[in-house]
């Protein structure tokens, strides 16, 4: 089955329980027009005070295709966001073991949000030791010949998909919140991870 997906930063859970089933085959949207308040430029991970939204600022340069779509470096929102990763995750069960290479993404400055994302999803992938084949597409269709999922995923709504939960951070305080970042269930779950994206459901 072929599936048309956005390029999201340290994607949602149900993004991943899409991406890596065996069946679909992925192909990444990046001639689409830039739209805001979307996972595109922004991950939501499990703060001290809750779901903590951190977002990766915009070169405005008039340019709105996501291929081409440049990343803000005014403000070191990389250490921002380190910063707010660590202290997110430090205390969960498995962190340690994936800090080094989760700090990779923060450390090089790619130019586009493409570069960036897709690095980030390929240190995603290495932690999860999954290899996934996908491509890109090759220029805007409103109305491609794939199951669509550019519109699937909402920052502002909850997630649609059936996820069983599980133990995170602060849960003991603020309870569960579903469907955050990979990061999340990385840090919490470790190498159980991945069994949990196969059982979500829709």
């Amino acid at each position: 089955m072929k599936i048309l997906l956005p390029i999201f930063y340290l994607p949602p859970i149900s993004w991943f329980s899409e991406f890596l089933k065996e069946e679909n085959e992925v192909v990444l949207e990046q001639f689409e027009n830039f739209p805001k308040q979307t996972y595109r430029n922004r991950t939501n991970v499990y703060g001290a005070n809750g779901k903590l939204s951190l977002i990766i600022p915009i070169h405005h340069t008039g340019e709105r295709c996501i291929k081409n779509l440049e990343i803000s470096y005014v403000e070191n929102w990389q250490k921002l966001h380190w910063k707010s990763i660590k202290n997110a995750y430090q205390s969960s069960p498995y962190f340690e073991f994936y800090e080094d290479k989760l700090e990779k993404i923060f450390l090089e400055k790619p130019k586009t949000f493409l570069a960036f994302n897709l690095k980030a999803i390929e240190i995603i992938l290495q932690i999860l030791k999954q290899e996934k084949q996908f491509s890109l597409t090759e220029e805007y269709q409103k109305s491609p010949e794939m199951i669509d999922f550019r519109s699937a995923f909402s920052a502002k709504k909850a997630t649609e998909y059936n996820m069983d939960e599980y133990y995170q951070t602060f849960s003991d305080k603020l309870g569960f919140i579903k469907d955050l970042s990979i990061i999340d269930l990385i840090c919490n779950m470790g190498p159980e991870a991945i069994s949990y994206i196969k059982k979500i459901t829709k």
